[in-house]
């Protein structure tokens, strides 16, 4: 089971690579979203139910990860990116340059952590934690993308 939470936790084992391991993550989601939006595959309810499952099994799998390398918020923990980009992208047009846009505010967002988002990763830990600051990042980052998108008319 352990390896199972390692998998997970580390965005199948992208939490591995070499330098920024979250940003490593968040581009792969990217790249993994704008393949699912060229094929059709998903609907936005299928798409937010996936997403709802995907935060819940974080919790999980990024709490077991922390205690499994015995450290808080550990690095190679990437699952958190993987939510928040994913959220960062709902209902967006499936395009490189909106993807592109989603990738640079979520990291924007994500490493910035304007309020509450570094109240979250200073006083909630655990899992929980891991993922929840992530979440609101990939939330001021669908927020502001789908604004742009409505000022550019291209929503």
């Amino acid at each position: 089971m352990d390896r199972l939470f390692l998998f997970i936790a580390t965005g199948a084992y992208s939490g591995y690579l070499p330098k920024a391991p979250g940003t490593w993550a968040s581009g792969l989601t990217v790249l993994l979203w704008l393949l699912a939006g060229y094929w059709g595959i998903f609907s936005l309810p299928t798409y937010l139910l996936c997403v709802a499952v995907l935060f819940c099994i974080g919790v999980v799998s990024a709490g077991a990860a922390e205690k499994l390398v015995n450290r808080p918020d550990p690095g190679l923990v990437v699952i958190d990116e993987v939510v928040g980009q994913l959220l960062a992208l709902t209902a967006a047009p499936a395009h490189p340059l909106v993807a592109l846009a989603a990738f640079i505010l979520f990291r924007f967002f994500d490493i910035l952590k304007p309020f509450p988002i570094r109240w979250l990763d200073q006083h909630i830990h655990g899992g929980l934690g891991i993922m929840l600051d992530d979440l609101v990042a990939g939330l001021y980052a669908l927020l502001v993308l789908h604004l742009g998108l409505r000022l550019f008319h291209l929503s």
